[in-house]
């Protein structure tokens, strides 16, 4: 698995409640789910970075892959036996239409043991601290939420359009330390509690759009097992505020309402900006307000009022998602 540091100041680490987000390249499309891209240094370095972070009492994240997989044929998964079905549902089924990428079919045991192998290693081997699973909710949909909008309905999570063997991987996903061999005696278990009882540190989160319920209730509860979930609504209002509307015009109520929607009881971590935004043809909120004068003006005596847009509202976004979460945490405590 290729994997880059995004640097971010130590502050901008405390908004993610003290957390070194390491990602893997960009575009996702995983070609080595067992090795770290040497582009950015040695195993050893890898090591050696966590090992460092843990010694100023940070926690570190992978954010794992297990969503889709490159489809290259020389250098990834795609038709590593001569088929197209060996970790992947073959045809159509197989192959995401947006992402261009192919679909694991975790019906297979195979699969199965797979993809648990390759969580269990990167927390044996290189010591991280947990995982934020990428694109979760084209696991748990048939559709893989392409064209489709939630509006809540029970009957959009639990219809004909959930994908129940996927769901069922994320709810393995907790148990896997034990028994990721025997996988047909792990499909009796209520998993998710069990990886924590050997990890007692790790930390699961789930990037999910659709408002999945029950997502971060444990197994034995009905639920996926997870313990966080990434609110994605957030930086896409920020975004969406920048890009297309003036000071003036921002609507406060509807900042109130997205910073504090979420369901009751449920854990969430946020932030201001997504990586999404950063680097799918998009700019960061830095750019976005400040824009040329990053270059032009930022580092000459010039008049204070020129870059005041960056000054004034990009502390004030931070500082409101923080609250949010602030509030929310102390509120339900």
């Amino acid at each position: 698995m290729r994997i880059m540091l995004v640097g971010e100041p130590l502050d901008y680490c405390a908004m993610l409640s003290d957390l070194i987000h390491l990602f893997p390249a960009f575009g996702y499309q995983v070609t080595s789910f067992f090795a770290a891209s040497s582009r950015y240094g040695t195993p050893e370095e890898l090591k050696e970075l966590i090992d460092t972070a843990h010694g100023l009492g940070l926690t570190v994240l992978l954010d794992i892959v297990h969503s889709h997989a490159c489809k290259n044929v020389l250098d990834g998964l795609n038709e590593f036996d001569g088929t197209d079905h060996l970790y992947f549902h073959e045809g159509g089924k197989g192959r995401h239409e947006l992402w261009d990428s192919r679909l694991f079919n975790y019906s297979s045991h195979e699969v199965l043991r797979f993809l648990l192998s390759n969580l269990r290693y990167w927390i044996e081997y290189y010591q991280f601290d947990g995982y934020r699973f990428d694109g979760v909710t084209s696991m748990m949909y048939i559709h893989h939420g392409i064209g489709t909008g939630f509006s809540g309905g029970y009957h959009e999570y639990f219809g004909p359009a959930a994908d129940i063997e996927a769901i069922v991987y994320l709810m393995l996903v907790s148990f896997f330390p034990y028994h990721f061999i025997a996988i047909p005696y792990v499909l009796d278990w209520q998993a998710n509690d069990a990886m924590h009882e050997l990890y007692p540190f790790v930390i699961t989160i789930a990037e999910d759009v659709s408002g999945m319920p029950l997502l971060c209730k444990p197994v034995s509860k009905g639920g996926v097992g997870f313990d966080y979930r990434l609110s994605m609504a957030i930086p896409d209002m920020w975004i969406k505020l920048l890009k297309h509307k003036s000071d003036d015009h921002w609507n406060l109520a509807n900042i109130v309402h997205t910073l504090s929607n979420r369901r009751h009881g449920e854990k969430s971590v946020a932030y201001c900006e997504s990586h999404d935004q950063a680097l799918v043809g998009d700019k960061t909120l830095a750019f976005w307000l400040m824009d040329k004068e990053m270059c032009k003006r930022f580092f000459s005596i010039c008049n204070p009022t020129e870059v005041t847009p960056w000054f004034d509202r990009h502390p004030y976004v931070r500082y409101d998602v923080y609250d949010a979460y602030y509030l929310a945490r102390n509120s339900s405590a």
